[in-house]
C-alpha cells in the first residue's frame, strides 16, 4: 500500500524508514492521504472520506498507531480508534547471559518489532556479556558485546523511539565472570562479590562505566537479587556474622555514590529487602512502617519488584502496597516463561501476566517490563515469546484486554496464527499437568534428556501415555507449521520435538519390561526404535541448531551440541549393554535391573512430573563435577 505522510512527521521519520520495511508499504505523495499530528494525549487512528489522521504524543506512539492503521484498514476503510497508553513505561528485559547472546541483528529485528508494538524501553540483561576492557577476562569467550555494538543497538533504538536500558549484576548472580583467577581477591562466594572489600568498588566502577557508556539514558537496572548466600563466604570469615539487609545497605550506599558520580540513575530487584515487609518484621515499628533508622541506610534508588509466578491479582496488589513502604512505586516485572526448558509456557504466562497487570493498572503502578529469561542454557528461541510481548502490549494501551484481541493483533504483527502457538505449551502441559501448567512441569526437557538406561523419571511418567499424546502433538504441530509459513523453522523445531517424544517418552519403561520378561523379539524391535530415537535426535539438533545461529553468536551452542551429542551417543551405549546381554557375554543389565523410584528431587515435585530446569540433574543421579 502506498500512503502519503504529512504534518509532524520529522521526529518519526528516521524510524519510518526501517518500519515501512517491515509493513511493507510504500510513502510516496501520491498515496492515501494521512494527517500526522504530535500533540499531547491518547495515541488516535481515523480513516474517513478518502483521508486519514494518525494522533501521537511519543513516537513510539506514532509507530504503534501506524500498525494499528493499516491492520484497521484492511478490515474496514472507515475507523476512529482511540487508546490510551496505560504506563509510562512498557518494555522487554532480553537474557543474555544464559550461553544465547543476540546477534546485534537480532536485537534490530526485535526493536523493530517492539516499535510496532508500542513498547519504548528494552533491557539486555548483561551478567558478564559485555566488554569491560579493565578485565578481559571478563566475559571470556561467553559472546560478549562490544561498546561498538551496544552503541549500534542504542542508535538503532533512538530512532524508533525506544531506550535500551542496561541491565547488569553488582552483587550476586556473577558466577561466570568470578570463575577466573582474576576475581580471587574481591568474591565471597561462586557468585557473590565479596561487599567492603576496596577492589569491589574497584571492579565494579568499570564495570558500571562500561555497561552505561554506550547508550544515551543515564538509567541503569544494577541487579543485586537473590544473594542468598550473602556474607555467608569469605565475608563471613573475615567480620563474622552480619544480616545480609545490613550488608546489602552499605553495599548499596557504596554503588550509589559511584553512580552519582558517574551521572547514572540505578535501579534494583527488590526480593532482598523482602524481609522488611513481613507482618512480625523486626525492621518496622509501632505504626507498621519501616524503621526510621533502617529508611535511612537505604539510599533513594529505584525498586523493580518482580513477580511471574501467581495467577491471583490480590496477591500482586499486596505485594505492590508492600513495596511502596520503600517510598514511590515499584516498577512491574512480569515474565514470558521463556526459560520453562525446550518450550515456552503459555499458559502460564498469560495466567500471571492477566493478574499482574490488572493490579498494575489498579494501583497505579506506572512502569512495566515483561522478562525473557533464558535459564539453564537458552533453549528456547526468545521469539517464541512474541504472543507474551503482544499481551503485554495491548495491556499496555487499554485497560480491558481480552485473548481475542490479542489474538487478531497477534496476527497483523507477527504474521503468526496465535491459536497455533498455543500448541506449543501442549508439549510441557501434557496429561497430569494441571491447567496453565502453573507448576511449571517442564516434561519435554526432562524426556529428551532423561538417561534411557537408568530412567530417574520414567515411574513420574509411568501409565500417562506420554508417547501417544506426543505423536499427536506432532501431526498437530505439522498443520501449525502450514498455516504459519513466517515461522516455519520454529514450528519445524517443535514438531521435530514432539516426533523425538513420540518414540522416547517410554522407551525406558518399554526397555526395563521387556528385560524383566526375557523378552527378546521386544527388545529386538526396540533396538531398531532406539536407531530412530537417534537419527531423529540428530535431526533435532540440527533444525536447534539453524535457529541459534540465525539468531545467536555462536558462543554457548557448544553447550547444546554436548546436551544433544549425549543422547545421542548414551543411544549407542543402551544398544551395546542390550546386545551383551542378549548374546549372553553379561549376566545382567545393572541400570535396567535396578528398581526405579520416583523422582523426589532436588526440586518441587510438579503434576506428576518434575518441575527443576537444571539439565545436570535430569541426566544423572552420579556428580557431573568433583
Amino acid at each position: 500500500m502506498e500512503l502519503f505522510l504529512k504534518g509532524d512527521t520529522a521526529n518519526v521519520a528516521a524510524g519510518l524508514e526501517f518500519i515501512t520495511q517491515k509493513l511493507k508499504i510504500k510513502l510516496t505523495s501520491d498515496g492515501y492521504p494521512i494527517q500526522v499530528k504530535q500533540v499531547q494525549g491518547p495515541l488516535r487512528i481515523t480513516s474517513s472520506s478518502g483521508k486519514g489522521e494518525i494522533s501521537f504524543a511519543k513516537p513510539i506512539h506514532f509507530f504503534r498507531a501506524l500498525g494499528l492503521w493499516l491492520e484497521n484498514y484492511r478490515k474496514n476503510h472507515e475507523f476512529d480508534i482511540t487508546e490510551t497508553p496505560q504506563f509510562t513505561m512498557s518494555g522487554v528485559m532480553l537474557d543474555a547471559s544464559r550461553n544465547a547472546v543476540p546477534t546485534v541483528h537480532e536485537v534490530k529485528k526485535l526493536l523493530e518489532h517492539m516499535a510496532l508494538l508500542g513498547l519504548d524501553t528494552l533491557m539486555l540483561y548483561t551478567e558478564d556479556t559485555y566488554e569491560v576492557k579493565d578485565y578481559p577476562y571478563f566475559g571470556y569467550m561467553r559472546g560478549k558485546y562490544t561498546i561498538k555494538e551496544l552503541k549500534t543497538c542504542d542508535e538503532y533504538a533512538e530512532t524508533l523511539g525506544i531506550d535500551i536500558i542496561p541491565c547488569i549484576q553488582t552483587l550476586g548472580h556473577l558466577r561466570e565472570a568470578l570463575k577466573w583467577n582474576y576475581a580471587s581477591s574481591f568474591k565471597d562466594t561462586d557468585d557473590i562479590l565479596l561487599v567492603d572489600k576496596t577492589e569491589t568498588y574497584e571492579f565494579l566502577e568499570s564495570c558500571l562505566k562500561a555497561a552505561s557508556e554506550p547508550f544515551r539514558t543515564n538509567r541503569i537496572h544494577i541487579g543485586m537479587d537473590e544473594t542468598f548466600q550473602l556474607g555467608l563466604g569469605k565475608y563471613l570469615e573475615e567480620h563474622g556474622y552480619e544480616h545480609h539487609i545490613d550488608i546489602m545497605n552499605r553495599h548499596l550506599q557504596k554503588l550509589v555514590s559511584i553512580t552519582d558520580k558517574l551521572g547514572l540513575q540505578p535501579m534494583i530487584w527488590s526480593d532482598m529487602y523482602y524481609p522488611l515487609f513481613a507482618e512480625n518484621s523486626p525492621y518496622k515499628d509501632e505504626t507498621g512502617n519501616i524503621r526510621a533508622d533502617i529508611m535511612n541506610g537505604i539510599p533513594p534508588i529505584e525498586y523493580v519488584y518482580w513477580n511471574y509466578y501467581r495467577n491471583e491479582q490480590e496477591v500482586y496488589e499486596q505485594d505492590i502496597q508492600k513495596h511502596k513502604l520503600l517510598g514511590g512505586k515499584p516498577i512491574f516485572a512480569g515474565g514470558a516463561w521463556t526459560w520453562n526448558g525446550l518450550a515456552p509456557n503459555y499458559g502460564k504466562a498469560i495466567s500471571t501476566t492477566r493478574a499482574a497487570l490488572s493490579a498494575c493498572k489498579k494501583t497505579g503502578v506506572e512502569q512495566i517490563f515483561v522478562t525473557l529469561w533464558g535459564d539453564n542454557g537458552a533453549e528456547t528461541p526468545f521469539v517464541a515469546a512474541y504472543p507474551i510481548l503482544q499481551l503485554f502490549a495491548e495491556h499496555s494501551y487499554q485497560q480491558e484486554v481480552t485473548l481475542e484481541k490479542v489474538s487478531e493483533r497477534f496476527a497483523f504483527c507477527s504474521d503468526g496464527t496465535f491459536a497455533d502457538f498455543m500448541n506449543l505449551r501442549l508439549l510441557d502441559e501434557t496429561p497430569s499437568v494441571m491447567k496453565d501448567n502453573m507448576n511449571s512441569s517442564m516434561t519435554s526437557k526432562v524426556l529428551l534428556y532423561q538417561d534411557i538406561l537408568i530412567g530417574l523419571y520414567d515411574e513420574n511418567v509411568r501409565g500417562l501415555s506420554l508417547g501417544e499424546h506426543y505423536q499427536r502433538l506432532a501431526a498437530v504441530l505439522a498443520i501449525s507449521k502450514k498455516n504459519n509459513p513466517a515461522w516455519e523453522a520454529l514450528f519445524g523445531l517443535y514438531e521435530q520435538l514432539a516426533t523425538v517424544l513420540a518414540d522416547k517418552a517410554e522407551i525406558g519403561i518399554k526397555l526395563k519390561s521387556a528385560y524383566e520378561n526375557k523378552d527378546f523379539e521386544q527388545l529386538k524391535a526396540l533396538l531398531t526404535v532406539l536407531d530412530s530415537i537417534k537419527a531423529n535426535v540428530d535431526l533435532l539438533r540440527q533444525k536447534h541448531r539453524s535457529l541459534w545461529f540465525a539468531a545467536y553468536k555462536p558462543f554457548g551452542w557448544e553447550v547444546m551440541d554436548i546436551r544433544y551429542g549425549g543422547v545421542i551417543t548414551r543411544i549407542d551405549s543402551v544398544k551395546y549393554r542390550i546386545q551383551e546381554w542378549m548374546e549372553g557375554r553379561i549376566s545382567e543389565i545393572e541400570e535396567l535391573a535396578e528398581n526405579r523410584l520416583y523422582h523426589d528431587g532436588p526440586w518441587e515435585m510438579a503434576d506428576g512430573l518434575v518441575g527443576g530446569n537444571v539439565y545436570h540433574r535430569i541426566v544423572t543421579a552420579g556428580s557431573f563435577s568433583l
